[in-house]
C-alpha cells in the first residue's frame, strides 16, 4: 500500500495561515518511482500536534518540518509519519538536504535530527547525507517473526535498535524477496521488517511498516543505514552497494549506499512533483 494525499480538498489557497508544502520524490530510478515526501519550512507557530495531524491528512509515509530560524545553527527538522514522530529517517533528510539546496542554494550543511546532526551535499539532481547513528542489536527474534507472517526462514537475520527495531533478514535471490507477501497482522507490533537480498554490490530490499501506518515502504533511507550495520556485523566494515526497491508496488526507487567505521551516507536523486499549501 502506497500512501497519497488524502485531503487535498482541505488544502486553501486563500488563507493567510496556509504555508506551503514541497511534494518531492526521492530516491527515484531516473524520473520514474522514488518514495512521496512532504517538507515543509515555515514552521513559525506550528504546534507538535499540529505537525502530527498534517502529516497524517498528507498520507505520504514521511512528512518533515524544517526550522531554520537560527541563523547560529544548522537547520533543525522533525519527521512524521501518518502516526508518529520519528527520531531518524533517511528519505526524508535526503530530500529536505536537496530542496535546502534549491531554496539557499547551499552546496554542503548539516541537519539536525532528535539523534544527532548529519552532513549534507546536494546537486540539482538529487542528494546525499553522512551519519553517525548510535545502533545496537537486539534480541534475534527475526526468523520467528518471519514465519509467524508466513514469509520463509531468512539465511540470515539480524535485529537493530535505530533506536526504531529494524528486523533485518536475508534471502538468498532477489525472487525469492519480490515473492514475498506477508501477513500484515502479524507485523503490527513491528516498526519495520527488511527482507533483502545480495548479490554483488547489488542489494534487492523490500520495507514492511504496517505499525506505522505503510503496509510497504517504496524507498527506504533508513532501513539503508540499518543495512549498511548488518553487514559490518557480518564481518563488512566499509562498503558501497546500491539498492533497489519499489518495483513490486509501483515506484521503483534507487539508493545508493556506502559506509566506513566512522559514517554511513544514503543518496539518490530527488524529483519535485509540485507545491501545495497546507492549514
Amino acid at each position: 500500500m502506497i500512501l497519497v494525499p488524502k485531503h487535498r480538498h482541505r488544502v486553501s489557497y486563500a488563507l493567510l495561515m496556509s504555508r506551503p508544502c514541497h511534494v518531492l520524490r526521492v530516491f527515484t530510478r531516473g524520473d520514474l518511482g522514488g518514495n512521496h515526501l512532504g517538507v515543509i519550512n515555515d514552521v513559525v507557530g506550528v504546534s507538535d500536534e499540529l505537525m502530527q495531524r498534517t502529516a497524517t491528512e498528507l498520507g505520504f509515509s514521511e512528512t518533515i518540518y524544517i526550522d531554520w530560524t537560527d541563523p547560529a545553527k544548522d537547520p533543525a527538522v522533525r519527521i512524521f509519519t501518518p502516526m508518529e514522530e520519528l527520531p531518524f529517517a533517511g528519505h526524508p533528510l535526503v530530500g529536505a538536504a536537496w530542496l535546502l539546496a534549491e531554496l539557499g542554494p547551499i552546496a554542503a550543511y548539516g541537519l539536525r535530527t532528535n539523534v544527532g546532526s548529519v552532513r549534507c551535499s546536494a546537486t540539482s539532481d538529487g542528494a546525499s547525507v553522512a551519519a553517525s547513528v548510535d545502533i545496537n542489536t537486539s534480541p534475534n527474534d527475526v526468523a520467528y517473526v518471519a514465519t509467524a507472517a508466513d514469509m520463509p526462514t531468512p539465511r540470515r537475520a539480524l535485529r537493530l535498535s535505530l533506536p526504531k527495531s529494524y528486523l533485518m533478514a536475508q534471502y538468498e535471490t532477489p525472487e525469492e524477496v519480490a515473492q514475498l507477501r506477508p501477513t500484515m497482522g502479524a507485523l503490527g507490533g513491528i516498526f519495520g521488517f527488511t527482507a533483502f537480498s545480495r548479490t554483488d554490490n547489488d542489494v534487492k530490499m523490500r520495507f514492511f511498516a504496517p505499525a506505522s501506518g505503510i503496509d510497504e515502504d517504496p524507498a527506504t533511507g533508513s532501513a539503508a543505514v540499518a543495512l549498511a550495520r548488518t553487514f559490518t556485523e557480518w564481518g563488512e566494515p566499509e562498503g558501497r552497494v546500491t539498492i533497489t526497491q519499489g518495483d513490486e508496488i509501483g515506484h521503483p526507487s534507487t539508493i545508493e549506499l556506502s559506509w566506513t567505521p566512522e559514517a554511513t551516507t544514503i543518496g539518490g536523486t530527488v524529483r519535485r512533483d509540485e507545491v501545495i499549501l497546507v492549514d
